[in-house]
């Protein structure tokens, strides 16, 4: 009997589907057919940054950029790095440290370039490239697809409490890229973990949280000894290496224009009791908001895996969970730290979980099904190619759809007041909130602000006396006496608005619901009160 006469789809689709296949296989075709990496990485940023949420303008809710961004160019105007004050009246002059000096010269290029378009769109490529590179480290990890997708989208949802554009996307960005680093050098030692040395010193000039850095390199050489130790082995030699590039590593950070000195300044800043008591990201965690759940849905998964790993005797991973886990229970600011450095090892003992459960199930159950499924998708998301670098370029080159910021968020800055009155703002003594300050330099930066957000450099006792008089306690009055301010701009619910409306020497030059404008009924202070700065 003859056979039946084939389709054209049956003769041509196979050849089709196979060609495909090799072109996909081939050197030309791996590098222009997107991954699920690509693809991840693309969604994330029209996720964060395009279909909802306060989109780019969400980098700007802290004005700390604006200082960064006009330090920068004060840095590529003078071809130096500052070492005094040049933005505040209240301590003009005084040694003032722009330890993330590298990243504000980027600022200032990028805001040259395009604006704060250029600014967020870095920052949010930044953010993007931390988490794509963050679940590019679980996969290699050995995680199933879900149980990667699952620790990750929490890692980002929790990390998300410090989107901003500032230079501690530096440090998200740096330290998933050294941890993958030495994940790898664990597996199989190369002469490339000490390229951690030049990254270091790069990484000190852009931002203070090198220090995570060295914090994990020590707990590896630590942990190594430990399980050197456990094992009865008398190879010490990892433990030494990994203890020897800690050194390296430790040594490159006095590679910064200020030496030692800067080392003792952070240290200085972080063990200030009263940046830990009245700074917000310094305090401890509220379990209240969405991404807070999720970090303590992390938490809660860190621990057991800890705990299964010390039972397996494997100590360097359980050390960087507890020990991070600890740094982020102290100062919420840290989370993001925790998130980058325990996601890979809490998907990977998920994954373990979950073949287990299957191995249990039976390979024909549903679990045993989802979890053959994730592990056979993995190959499919790590794989390099151009298209990151075109969806960039997509996004540099997009108009005003994009809904570029042009301004900070008018619903958080006092943009308005500022453009109605710059005379009375400029040419006065001014008393106002630090992170409107922060945009006042941004605004004009020859204008000299009471405080801004360099806790860091404002210390405890000017500290003090700005919440002293924000808060309208009693030595409010005394407080704005003492450095001649004659102009308040303050949000609309200080109580010192309260105070000063009462008081007859003051008077209410604008009110638009958001911030008041204050001056001094009858002008400025008398030329002969000592102002601290002249």
């Amino acid at each position: 009997m003859a056979s039946s006469p084939q389709s054209v789809s049956d003769v041509f689709v196979p050849q089709r589907t196979d060609l495909l296949a090799r072109l996909m296989a081939s050197p030309v075709g791996k590098l222009l057919f997107p991954s699920l990496s690509d693809l991840f990485f693309v969604a994330l940023i029209l996720w964060l940054f395009v279909a909802g949420g306060d989109g780019w303008k969400g980098l700007l809710l802290d004005g700390d950029s604006g200082w960064h961004i006009r330090t920068g160019e004060y840095i590529l105007n003078t071809h130096s790095v500052p070492t005094v004050d040049l933005y505040s009246f209240t301590k003009a002059g005084q040694p003032w440290f722009a330890w993330e000096w590298l990243s504000d010269v980027w600022f200032a290029v990028l805001y040259g370039w395009a604006g704060l378009k250029g600014v967020t769109l870095a920052a949010g490529v930044t953010i993007a490239a931390f988490a794509t590179i963050l679940l590019r480290r679980i996969f290699d990890q050995g995680a199933n697809l879900f149980a990667a997708l699952a620790v990750g989208l929490l890692a980002v949802g929790a990390a998300s409490i410090h989107f901003h554009a500032r230079p501690h996307l530096f440090t998200l960005l740096l330290l998933v890229i050294s941890l993958w680093m030495i994940e790898a050098d664990r597996k199989r030692p190369t002469a490339r973990l000490w390229l951690l040395v030049p990254l270091t010193i790069l990484w000190t000039n852009l931002h203070g949280g090198f220090i995570a850095l060295l914090l994990a390199l020590g707990a590896c050489a630590v942990g190594t000894a430990i399980e050197t130790w456990l094992g009865g082995s008398r190879n010490w030699s990892p433990a030494i290496r990994y203890g020897a590039i800690t050194v390296a590593c430790a040594a490159a950070t006095l590679v910064n224009p200020y030496g030692i000195q800067l080392h003792i300044h952070i240290a200085s800043y972080l063990q200030s009791d009263w940046i830990r008591n009245v700074i917000q990201e310094f305090q401890s965690p509220s379990f209240r908001s969405e991404n807070m759940m999720q970090f303590e849905a992390l938490l809660f998964l860190g621990v057991l895996t800890a705990a299964f790993h010390l039972r397996r005797g494997r100590v360097v991973e359980a050390l960087w969970i507890l020990g991070f886990a600890h740094l982020a229970l102290s100062s919420v600011r840290h989370v993001p730290l925790y998130v980058a450095v325990t996601a890979p090892v809490i998907a990977a003992q998920l994954s373990e979980w979950m073949k287990r459960l299957g191995e249990n199930s039976g390979p024909k159950s549903v679990v045993g099904i989802i979890e053959k499924m994730g592990h056979d998708l993995v190959p499919g998301f790590a794989r390099n190619t151009v298209w990151p670098c075109l969806a960039v370029a997509g996004f540099a080159l997009a108009g005003d759809s994009m809904n570029w910021p042009k301004n900070y968020p008018e619903i958080n800055f006092p943009i308005r007041m500022v453009r109605e009155h710059p005379d009375l703002l400029k040419n006065h003594r001014v008393f106002s909130f630090d992170q409107w300050g922060d945009y006042l330099i941004f605004n004009d930066p020859t204008r000299k602000v009471f405080i801004d957000g360099r806790s860091d450099f404002f210390g405890a006792e000017l500290g003090n006396e700005y919440l002293n008089a924000f808060q309208g306690r009693w030595q409010w009055r005394s407080v704005l006496d003492k450095y001649a301010i004659d102009v308040v701009l303050a949000p609309s619910d200080w109580p010192l608005v309260s105070v000063l409306k009462l008081d007859t020497r003051w008077r209410v030059v604008a009110d638009d619901g958001q911030a008041v404008l204050f001056s001094r009924h009858m002008g400025p202070l008398s030329s002969k009160v000592k102002v601290p700065g002249d």
